[in-house]
């Protein structure tokens, strides 16, 4: 599968992995200034994006991808950072592969299997008919029936577009993740990596425990933890300053 992907800035590869139901165009902002000091690869993953969709959707394929893409822009020795479902993609991306990623950043995401959560979401995404619908005021009411956080809300607008003069569509393919939610959410295989990690962590999420932190060192020995206090799961843009100072400084080094 040939994922749709762009590039800022030049010098040592930055890959940027999105999260469930995002792109690359959520990381846009911190794209920009990561290009200062580095060649930052914006990549969307299958079923979002500009990328391709597909029946198939678990960490092996979607790591897969990612390889692909990489091997052929001929990239070695990179950083990779990956979001929550992107973390996992990232950790399995570094899992199965040698020389390919040289520093690993993983954003409130661990390795264990997570309780199905994205009930709300999938419940204003279903009862969206586009087939009927003209505007985007009109999609906004809907979802509102079934989600109150206003930040999800326009996470999940950003997918919408104009197919054509009266016609939206979604960018990201929520039927194909509906289905294989259940891989989404499932653990990824226990493996050492000997590669230079950071875990950052919003304080106000619960997507990395404490209890998780000595299986998460287990599995990357060189690795070290941050907390940002004062985001939620969304780490990078609740706290943009703080997270690009404390990603610079690991990157820099």
């Amino acid at each position: 599968m040939q994922l749709n992907f762009r590039t800022l800035g030049s010098g040592k590869p930055l890959v940027i992995l999105h999260g469930l139901f995002g792109s690359a165009d959520n990381w846009q902002s911190q794209a920009k200034i990561f290009a200062t000091y580095f060649q930052v690869y914006l990549i969307d993953l299958r079923n979002h994006g500009h990328s391709p969709w597909s029946d198939e959707h678990n960490y092996t394929i979607l790591a897969e991808d990612v390889q692909k893409l990489l091997e052929e822009q001929k990239v070695e020795n990179a950083i990779v950072l990956g979001h929550s479902m992107g973390g996992k993609v990232a950790m399995t991306l570094a899992q199965n592969t040698i020389g390919l990623v040289e520093k690993l950043i993983v954003v409130d995401m661990g390795m264990k299997q997570y309780p199905l959560h994205h009930q709300h979401i999938l419940g204003g995404l279903n009862a969206v008919d586009l087939n009927s619908i003209s505007s985007r005021s009109e999609v906004d009411l809907i979802l509102r029936e079934h989600i109150n956080s206003e930040g999800v809300l326009q996470f999940l607008l950003k997918n919408l577009y104009w197919k054509n003069k009266g016609s939206l569509a979604w960018r990201m393919n929520f039927k194909a993740l509906e289905i294989h939610m259940d891989e989404i959410l499932e653990a990824i295989p226990e493996k050492e990596v000997m590669i230079q990690t950071l875990f950052i962590r919003g304080g106000l999420s619960n997507y990395i425990l404490d209890d998780d932190i000595p299986d998460l060192e287990n599995n990357f020995p060189d690795s070290q933890f941050e907390t940002i206090e004062t985001a939620g799961h969304w780490v990078h843009a609740e706290a943009p300053d703080e997270f690009i100072s404390i990603v610079l400084g690991f990157c820099l080094r």
